[in-house]
């Protein structure tokens, strides 16, 4: 095994890199699939509230929406 394999997987290698930011796509995934779930089933116009719960959940993450 390499010292490098065996540096990973006995939790004492390096400290992983910086953390991606989060992407807009992977963000309150809850949210967004009920959101997605009525606009499909029942239309956009009658969803406002999981659309502005979904909203509020991306905009709590920092998001500009």
């Amino acid at each position: 095994m390499s010292s490098l394999v065996a540096a990973t997987c006995d939790g004492q290698g390096p400290e992983p890199a910086e953390k991606k930011p989060l992407k807009p796509c992977c963000a309150c995934p809850e949210t967004k699939a009920a959101r997605d779930t009525c606009i499909i089933e029942k239309g956009e116009e009658n969803c406002g509230p999981l659309i502005e719960a979904h909203k509020e959940c991306m905009r709590a993450l920092g998001f500009k929406v």
